[in-house]
């Protein structure tokens, strides 16, 4: 049996309070369950005051076998933010602009060298999906083409090496495209002229969608993910150029962090889909689905601890 818990981003102190709240116990050996196994979501860094402790608390369960985690897009981007252009001299990978440099702050001001390269180094082992046969995680999409692609990539070049980073941040390459759909989740472009604000306060010219469900089903604000608040949008039909593969219902259940989701209650985004991250870095709460091998989800089986923020 297992437990799936969101993207925590540095909040140490609530982990430990889910990990307790969960009836994972603390040993010399880190937290560990007995007879349950914890999968981590992704994004344990940046933004929260204590990442040196949430790097520490899931690193060494993941270590002991007490849990599992897959890598989220904010490990990938330090990475890339660490790794040397190949070709461009003192630049890197993901580029030193200011807002990527504010997004990766606490981590820089909390991390000293050693830390951050060991840190980098476990980032690397993390896998971009995990598959246990009755359920799948991944951080933001789960499309078997995109996963095909990257596995073939690492083949190729390495698992997270500099040359499959390279491969994986240059725009227009496949393994660029799959990387970004599976951590940060494939989108679509809003009508001229339309913006959503994001929780950093971002105007984005696009929106995440519900890659999972047929756009059929939606307009152009409710196929957005969390669903737009804009009436006008409510009016726009989905472009018919937007068609994702569908998560199908027949599918085991499938669980993703990274979106940010407002509710106040968690529950599931459809039968076999739950997101787990409600947005602990932002006021919100972590989230954690105790999963006991149902194909169906269920809204009382999320378990959340409220922000310190």
């Amino acid at each position: 049996m297992h437990d799936i818990i969101g993207d925590i981003h540095g909040h140490a102190d609530e982990l430990v309070e889910m990990l307790e709240k969960l009836g994972y116990v603390e040993g010399s050996c880190g937290f560990r369950h007995p007879k349950r196994t914890l999968i981590f979501c992704g994004d344990f860094i940046d933004r929260g005051p204590r990442i040196r402790d949430t790097i520490s608390i899931a690193r060494s369960m993941c270590e002991s076998g007490a849990a599992l985690a897959v890598m989220g897009n904010h490990e990938l981007n330090a990475l890339a933010f660490h790794t040397p252009h190949p070709t461009k001299v003192n630049a890197f990978l993901r580029a030193h602009s200011e807002r990527n440099i504010r997004q990766h702050r606490a981590t820089l001001d909390q991390l000293n060298a050693t830390e951050m390269a060991s840190a980098l180094e476990w980032f690397r082992t993390l896998p971009t999906h995990i598959n246990t046969g009755d359920l799948r995680v991944v951080h933001a999409c789960w499309d078997d083409a995109d996963l095909a692609t990257l596995a073939v990539a690492m083949e190729r070049f390495g698992t997270m090496t500099p040359s499959f980073l390279s491969e994986a941040t240059e725009p227009g390459n496949p393994v660029f495209r799959a990387i970004e759909r599976v951590m940060k989740g494939p989108e679509i472009h809003l009508p001229t002229g339309r913006f959503m604000v994001d929780k950093e306060g971002v105007r984005r010219p696009t929106t995440r969608i519900r890659w999972f469900e047929s756009p059929d089903l939606h307009n152009c604000a409710s196929y957005s993910i969390p669903a737009l608040q804009d009436p006008d949008l409510s009016g726009i039909s989905v472009p018919e150029s937007v068609r994702p593969s569908i998560y199908d219902a027949t599918n085991p259940p499938v669980f993703v962090g990274h979106y940010w989701m407002p509710d106040a209650l968690p529950a599931p985004l459809a039968s076999n889909v739950a997101c787990v991250d409600y947005s602990v870095a932002k006021d919100g709460m972590l989230a954690a689905y105790r999963h006991h091998g149902e194909s169906v989800l269920r809204a009382e089986n999320f378990v959340t601890v409220a922000s310190r923020c």
